[in-house]
């Protein structure tokens, strides 16, 4: 019996070769792929055969399609998030350059980071989801406010982070600003009320439509979501911040004393 055009071996043995091309440099990175009729010629197989070719490399993350543009290869540089030192000891917020502590860590990276504001809470504040109520340790008519955060990289959207804050420190102080607020030493040391202490909660998943399209994210990428609890010096709770990383894009990295 024949395979059928879905089945055929050649498929994802051209699906294979042209990836090791890709990833061997024959193509530049972010660049276009050759079209349609110079890979049907190139590897023997029909237009379809070669949509399916297509289709398995954008599964995997490695090319992109750009509608009316074209295939192009998808080449990600990763981001190497230093959490054991983001935030901790001396802070590298410089409120001169406008970068705060995640910039500093990326120019060091020699990369160009930006954040881009989505949105603030207003006065009084909002009912913050459940989960958001639980890390703060809100009780159930407890308003908070919430500065939601585009991290970009080069360019490209690297990271979706929300902080959440009790309604009680927020209301009246920079982080009610709907802009990019940078203070020395992070804005609630500023306001005076300084993290003392951090949690941290990873886990991962596969990304909303929500954040597949804030992230231009391929099919079947999954995120990282870190959620940064900071506490106060009478341990309750004063930030939840929750950041959602492309699994293929960001580095997660602690380094600890044993």
């Amino acid at each position: 019996m024949k395979n059928s055009p879905a089945t055929s071996p050649r498929v994802p043995d051209a699906a294979a070769d042209l990836r090791r091309r890709i990833e061997a440099g024959e193509f530049d990175a972010n660049g276009k792929l050759p079209s349609t009729r110079f890979l049907v010629e190139d590897y023997g197989l029909s237009a379809q055969a070669i949509a399916r070719v297509i289709g398995l490399l954008k599964s995997d993350g490695v090319v992109i399609s750009r509608q009316g543009a074209g295939v192009f290869v998808r080449r990600v540089s990763p981001l190497k998030w230093e959490l054991s030192a983001f935030e901790r000891g001396v802070r590298r917020d410089d409120v001169l350059t406008g970068l705060d502590d995640w910039k500093a860590g990326v120019v060091q990276q020699g990369r160009v980071p930006e954040q881009q504001l989505i949105s603030v809470t207003e006065e009084p504040g909002e009912v913050p989801p459940s989960s958001v109520a639980q890390w703060l340790q809100l009780g159930a008519d407890e308003l908070a406010v919430s500065r939601r955060r585009l991290r970009l990289v080069d360019g490209e959207p690297f990271q979706i982070a929300d902080s959440w804050f009790p309604a009680s420190i927020a209301l009246g102080t920079p982080l009610m600003e709907p802009r990019d607020v940078t203070m020395n030493g992070g804005i609630l040391a500023a306001i005076g009320q300084p993290q003392i202490r951090i949690r941290d909660e990873i886990t991962s998943r596969m990304p909303t439509l929500a954040e597949i399209q804030q992230l231009d994210l391929p099919a079947g990428t999954p995120v990282a979501q870190h959620v940064r609890i900071g506490l106060g010096p009478d341990s309750t709770p004063v930030r939840a911040m929750v950041t959602i990383a492309p699994g293929d894009m960001n580095v997660l990295v602690y380094e600890m004393e044993v």
